[in-house]
């Protein structure tokens, strides 16, 4: 017992710290340290029986699984005849020879970086993917070429912990960012480990990167998130602008929809992924809640199940930028790196808005959330209303994207102030609640105006 009675654990005789990776020995029945007995939290499920330190010396060694099938993402498992899941060796095996309709079909638009501009974009709108060549035009900072995993660590930090994913069981472990290191240059991996989500924006890395102008340009993080917050604020400024991605050969991230909604600017740096697109339809996006709500959806493939999916090869040098909502999957055929980020817009704020429902009706978990997605919701009806209020003082008819973002952004801002939970998942404080509320009386008064004049 800890001074104060708390249980102790471990050979470091410390409390349970819930933060840290803790195996349990099979004859003590004590907790351990992953890192006080040399086991790291990915390396866990490949163990059948664990001992620890002590219980080793009369027990012996840790006995490992052994593999009875490439199918399965418990690879112990004996029955051949169940289902193929994604990410095993072999569903990677099978997606390699499966036979998809090209992205030129959606078609995707192949622009020059100098044409990817705000008049572009209000007069074509976003609603399907585009792929630029090279960065001449886009205004884009990104690191050269021969940028190394380990420059990576050392702008981001040795112990900086990262979010990686086990391919071959979809699952997420912690890893420091010297053992991803290690792991990325080793001859020999056991393993196919993936990142996709390590957000860079507050280290030394953030400074070799800026986003594409274009993108600068219409996120609502940039252009809507105040400068300046009261000290005492519950909400800090969402940062996802800026990921780092590091994939190594036969990497799979399967079919999902960008947190929000949000739309995504994609630049690969080195090495080759493959995406399989799907339109956002609402029969698509039906289909889709099902299918991340099912039982089985690790042994569905989701391109299956609807019309059309489509596959889109992004090369060295290459930008894709992906619209709100699109439901895609990434394969990585060679060891690759990216850098990448999420926006939300004003130019599909229905879709964004409908995602977000989405995953509140199959509760996502918190983290895997946009950060204070209602919060720049609320910051967001401001600036559609003042749009909204030039153009009526302008006597000119707002753009039809404005009006129904305008819409769908008063039906859902009542609805979150009717919620039992709206002072704790609003995030604002009283003051501003009111003021807030305020702007949402106006989008009553101006939902209702515009029923009238654009029915």
């Amino acid at each position: 017992m800890a001074a104060d009675g708390e249980p102790v654990y471990c050979l470091c005789r410390l409390p349970y710290d819930d933060t840290r990776f803790m195996i349990e020995c099979d004859v003590c029945n004590d907790w351990f340290h992953g890192n006080c007995v040399g086991v790291q939290e990915h390396q866990a499920s490949d163990i059948e029986i664990y001992h620890c330190p002590n219980c080793q010396k009369e027990h012996g060694p840790l006995t490992l699984k052994k593999r009875r099938n490439w199918h399965r993402h418990d690879y112990s498992e004996t029955d051949s005849s169940k289902a193929v899941q994604t990410g095993t060796v072999t569903f990677i095996k099978e997606l390699k020879n499966r036979n998809f309709p090209s992205a030129d079909e959606i078609p995707i638009l192949r622009v020059k970086g100098s044409d990817l501009t705000l008049p572009y974009f209000e007069e074509n709108g976003f609603e399907v993917p585009i792929l630029v060549e090279n960065k001449e035009g886009l205004d884009i900072k990104v690191p050269p070429c021969d940028f190394s995993i380990q420059d990576i660590e050392n702008h981001v930090g040795s112990m900086r912990e990262i979010d990686v994913i086990d391919v071959a069981r979809q699952e997420d472990y912690k890893m420091l960012m010297r053992e991803w290191t290690e792991y990325y240059n080793s001859p020999d991996r056991d393993k196919i480990f993936n990142v996709i989500s390590l957000e860079f924006s507050n280290t030394k890395l953030s400074e070799l990167v800026v986003p594409p102008k274009i993108v600068r340009q219409v996120s609502w993080v940039n252009n809507m998130w105040p400068d300046n917050l009261p000290d005492d604020c519950t909400y800090s400024r969402p940062e996802v602008q800026k990921y780092c991605l590091m994939g190594v050969q036969d990497s799979f991230t399967d079919f999902h929809i960008d947190f929000g909604g949000t739309s995504v600017w994609y630049h690969v740096l080195r090495g080759e992924k493959v995406f399989y697109l799907i339109r956002p339809t609402p029969a698509n996006m039906d289909l889709y809640e099902s299918w991340i709500s099912s039982s089985n959806q690790s042994e569905t493939f989701f391109g299956d199940q609807v019309d059309n999916c489509y596959k889109s090869v992004v090369t060295a040098g290459q930008t894709l930028f992906i619209p709100t909502g699109w439901i895609h999957a990434v394969f990585t055929p060679v060891d690759t790196l990216v850098f990448g980020g999420n926006f939300l817009h004003s130019y599909n704020i229905p879709l964004q808005l409908k995602v977000y429902e989405i995953e509140r009706h199959v509760k996502t978990p918190e983290k895997y959330l946009f950060p204070s997605f209602e919060t720049i919701c609320w910051y967001a009806a401001k600036y559609v209303l003042d749009i909204l209020k030039d153009c009526e003082e302008d006597g000119r008819k707002a753009s039809n994207y404005v009006i129904a973002g305008a819409k769908s952004l008063a039906q859902h801002l009542k609805s979150w102030t009717q919620r039992k939970d709206v002072s704790i998942t609003c995030s604002i404080e009283t003051n501003y609640y009111f003021i807030l509320t305020w702007y949402l009386c106006m989008f009553d008064y101006t939902y209702d105006y515009l029923m009238c004049i654009y029915p």
